[in-house]
């Protein structure tokens, strides 16, 4: 079982995503580890002696987050997120990860390592912590602005799969994001899926509105990628901003410092329920290969969660289940 890295993207590389990989295939002798990127940077993190189940593989290039994803694609062959993404289309790795650009991890996907048989649009599926402890996933999130009813479909089976055979739902509830609870509620493209959902072979709860986004009600989310990233960032807006409140409140006078004190425990287990590090990345849905995206900001433990991920991915086999699933349901 091969995953290949890329070490040169997101916020804290390649500190953290070095440190997590050395921990993580010290954790797994089981399986391959690739780190990619330039050897110039990755060099001085890295021990004297190598894991046996630890390679490192130079990339000359970085793409950026400010570059216009298709074009840093296809100007910068020698990125280490082409380069892995390379690996997984060639066969040498079945999964990648990375937490570079989303719109050139994305660029990635289509481009490089191509769609699943049958699938039109791919989608960005992040995992939202929920109010009840559990957890929902939300797609897409940003990887096409435009679905019909048809992708919507699509991303309800991908999600369901995803659901029960990587974060452990047993049969996962699937719900449709739109502005009303009713059936007749929202525009012609949720209208139409709406239709197409209760007749397909998942368990559909209906329609979600957005105030209940994290209540438990359901643990597919599926809506178009415009929305999808707009309901992401708000959602993530909006938790750092409570927290951001609560310790301005907390800090303000000896009172308050004291009863800070004295809820520190209890505070800090709420703020660790809605801390990204422990729900790991963002698969890419429908592309033939596993393509992962962990947070922009990932520390070592959040690679660290992000790489448990990818190796649940591959060892469900979600790949080969979503094309059968497909297969039987398009």
């Amino acid at each position: 079982m091969r995953i290949v890295v890329d070490a040169m993207g997101g916020d804290q590389a390649p500190g953290s995503p070095v440190r997590a990989a050395l921990q993580f295939a010290g954790s797994h002798p089981e399986i391959h580890l690739m780190l990619v990127g330039q050897r110039e940077c990755l060099q001085p993190l890295l021990p004297s002696t190598l894991p046996n189940n630890f390679q490192v593989l130079h990339a000359s290039e970085v793409i950026t987050g400010n570059e216009e994803p298709v074009h840093a694609v296809r100007r910068k062959p020698n990125s280490s997120l082409v380069t892995a993404a390379r690996m997984v289309k060639e066969g040498q790795a079945e999964v990648m990860l990375s937490a570079g650009s989303t719109g050139a991890l994305v660029a990635s996907g289509l481009l490089i390592i191509g769609r699943l048989p049958g699938i039109s649009r791919p989608a960005l599926a992040p995992v939202l912590p929920t109010l009840t402890g559990g957890r929902l996933l939300l797609l897409d999130a940003g990887a096409t602005m435009d679905a019909d009813a048809g992708n919507l479909l699509q991303y309800a089976h991908m999600g369901a799969l995803y659901s029960r055979h990587v974060l452990g739902v047993e049969q996962p509830r699937v719900a449709l994001l739109n502005v009303g609870e009713e059936p007749g509620k929202g525009n012609h493209v949720t209208k139409q899926a709406y239709s197409l959902f209760e007749q397909a072979n998942f368990q559909f709860t209906g329609n979600l509105e957005s105030r209940e986004l994290l209540e438990g009600r359901a643990d597919v989310l599926v809506c178009d990628g415009f929305v999808g990233n707009v309901v992401l960032k708000a959602v993530e807006g909006l938790g750092l901003g409570m927290f951001r409140l609560l310790r301005e409140a907390m800090t303000q006078s000896l009172h308050t410092k004291l009863a800070a004190a004295v809820l520190k425990p209890s505070l800090q287990s709420l703020r660790n329920r809605f801390d990204y590090s422990e729900v790991g990345g963002a698969p890419f849905l429908g592309v033939n290969g596993g393509c992962i995206k962990a947070h922009g900001s990932s520390n070592e433990r959040a690679w660290f969660t992000a790489l448990e991920q990818s190796l649940l991915f591959v060892r469900q086999g979600v790949l080969q289940k979503m094309g059968e699933r497909l297969q039987t349901t398009l």
